[in-house]
């Protein structure tokens, strides 16, 4: 049993020679703290690099440093890798790259940089905050926006969005003054307070992943359920089943969108 479990060089290189799926069914049949379960893990990572650098490309302009952005979006290749179901899903990287980019949101979400910012306004913002020190020091002065949009060769409308994207990026105390004049407002009394909608459409988004690998009924009854606004009495008549039964499948369903989402089996 110990030489089974023991990674030799020739066995890795018989690793590597399997396909994803191969790959991920010999990962699965081993131990958990078995080392050829580790290696088997490990070459899945190694083969899926480059998608999780692809996602976090898109945020090469955050203050965020690129290698720390890695880290999260291995954590959600390793979530894919053990929740992927071959007999369900097209490949493991189509699964895999939801995965990844959840992740990294998430991350932003908890460091509250939540704002998405279009690429476009990234490069610009970049541009802006150049010729905004070309032109000082040109001018004698502090810029204007006409002086920035006539160096940027660009109008008011994209100017205004180069200065958004600056806020996103930017972190500025909750008792700031909103301008000079005396006893002016601060920039704690303008905020909002929590939308639940707003996390109500991220966590919608995350459902949608795992959305058809639920059975039609309980695909029904879910929606039935949270969107019609149905008693399980109410959805049993319709379907023609019990209230209990209706009970159970809506369990059933919801353990499995939570286990997919969490990266936590289902309790039997």
């Amino acid at each position: 049993m110990t030489k089974e479990l023991t990674c030799t060089p020739g066995f890795r290189e018989e690793l590597r020679r399997l396909s994803d799926d191969e790959l991920l069914g010999r990962f699965r049949s081993l131990p958990r703290d078995s080392e050829l379960r580790a290696a088997a893990c490990e070459i899945l990572v190694e083969r899926h690099e480059k998608l999780v650098r692809s996602c976090v490309r898109q945020y090469r302009n955050s203050p965020e440093p690129t290698e720390d952005l890695m880290q999260v979006g291995y954590v959600g290749l390793l979530k894919a890798i053990n929740n992927y179901d071959p007999a369900i899903g097209n490949s493991l990287s189509a699964y895999a790259a939801p995965c990844v980019s959840g992740e990294i949101k998430r991350h932003f979400r908890d460091k509250r940089w939540q704002i998405h910012v279009r690429r476009s306004a990234q490069e610009l913002l970049l541009e802006l905050r150049k010729a905004s020190d070309e032109l000082t020091q040109q001018l004698g002065r502090q810029p204007g926006d006409d002086d920035l949009a006539e160096r940027l060769g660009i109008s008011a409308e994209d100017l205004l969005e180069a200065r958004q994207a600056d806020m996103v990026f930017t972190t500025y105390s909750l008792d700031a003054p909103l301008s000079d004049r005396d006893d002016p407002a601060e920039l704690g009394d303008v905020l909002g307070s929590e939308d639940p909608e707003v996390e109500q459409a991220i966590d919608m988004a995350a459902i949608a992943t795992h959305w058809d690998e639920l059975p039609e009924r309980e695909q029904r009854i879910l929606v039935m359920r949270y969107y019609g606004n149905l008693t399980q009495a109410e959805i049993g008549t319709r379907l023609g089943i019990s209230q209990m039964h209706v009970s159970r499948l809506l369990a059933r369903a919801l353990d499995h969108l939570r286990s997919r989402l969490t990266g936590t089996p289902v309790l039997s």
